[in-house]
């Protein structure tokens, strides 16, 4: 047990030290290749401009650098293969009891955060190029959308094939039974978590929602006996504070596209992992570990049909963080007050997951 606390701690404790490390020399090369947008500006989701949110943010926008997100998937790598190296060809003792890269509960995640940050490390640099006459460009929602949900069909058959997972787990009602639906279910909660990872917009807001999700799961994770789990969620989390040193107000950078989508992405497997195949209720605890971009992404859905069907507006801006600023709210309120409710609805799904 000793031995499991210290793999989990010092996995968070080491992803944080190389995050802050590197910090200075990621900062520099944005800095000095102004890797931001050229120029404000944000088009909503039916296509037209976004005037009140381009009034509220358009300073910030233009002259603070995207590609935050790099520092947390870069730390979280360096840190499992800096150990795995000092465990396996080196050969360092204490190392090999601190390995936590393992194909049963390691890669399937680790290959998830590395796909979402590739895909969005595309699109931020697309939208830092720019399109004609300077517009902001990027992949098209519908192109990442595409990418996540075809993640998902891959990972949900694989667990369907490979690990022969076909039921999710009910707190307090055993398991249901759910077969080869298990890999369209596997695409739409993925797609659903991503949707929630615009949330980010707000210095600090992403980053403390998505370190409190994880710490939840890794809590879940290393209860079940899924150390290794548990210790890449710690590792995860130790970069998601490594940039939010940096992050909080004033924001040294963003961590855009490249980070929500690898965290969001990461997120699902590990939810599915702490649930079947650690015999517990990991994923139908994740709407409450998760609540707060569930209220994010709920806002613009409810936004988008109270527009069509009402031709009204339910928000002053969606998603809800934005709604909150152009009530007057300052920034800081809102993600501190995020933070708090984060926190109380992660220790409930924990609970629910444990004693479930």
């Amino acid at each position: 047990m000793l031995l499991d606390i210290i793999k989990v701690l010092t996995s968070a404790v080491l992803s944080f030290a190389i995050g802050i490390g590197i910090t200075p020399i990621l900062t520099h090369y944005l800095y000095a290749h102004r890797m931001w947008k050229k120029k404000a500006g944000k088009r909503d989701l039916d296509g037209k401009d976004a005037p009140l949110f381009n009034r509220l943010h358009e300073m910030r926008e233009v002259g603070t650098p995207r590609l935050g997100g790099m520092i947390i998937w870069i730390a979280a790598t360096l840190t499992i293969f800096g150990i795995f190296l000092a465990a396996e060809p080196l050969r360092f003792e204490f190392a090999s009891r601190l390995d936590f890269l393992s194909r049963s509960q390691t890669w399937l995640p680790l290959t998830a955060l590395l796909v979402g940050a590739f895909v969005g490390l595309s699109d931020d640099v697309l939208q830092i190029i720019g399109g004609r006459e300077g517009e902001a460009s990027g992949l098209s929602l519908r192109a990442r959308l595409a990418a996540v949900g075809a993640l998902g069909l891959f990972a949900g058959w694989w667990f369907f094939a490979k690990l022969d997972v076909i039921s999710v787990g009910v707190p307090f009602g055993g398991e249901l039974f759910v077969g080869f639906l298990l890999i369209p279910l596997f695409s739409l909660v993925m797609l659903a978590v991503y949707s929630g990872g615009i949330i980010d917009g707000i210095d600090g807001l992403a980053g403390g929602v998505f370190a409190i999700i994880f710490g939840a799961y890794g809590a879940i994770a290393f209860f079940q006996n899924q150390i290794n789990l548990a210790a890449f969620c710690a590792a995860i989390l130790g970069g998601i504070l490594a940039f939010l040193w940096f992050n909080i107000p004033p924001a040294r950078f963003y961590m855009s596209e490249t980070g929500s989508m690898a965290l969001t992405l990461a997120l699902t497997v590990v939810a599915f992992m702490t649930d079947a195949l650690g015999k517990g209720n990991g994923l139908l605890v994740l709407p409450l570990i998760a609540l707060p971009l569930v209220a994010t992404s709920a806002s613009v859905i409810v936004q988008l049909c109270a527009k069509k069907l009402l031709n009204r507006k339910v928000f002053r801006i969606a998603p809800l963080h934005h709604h909150l600023e152009a009530l007057g709210w300052p920034p800081h309120k809102i993600t501190m007050r995020y933070w708090v409710i984060g926190v109380i609805a992660a220790l409930a799904g924990v609970i629910v997951a444990l004693i479930g």
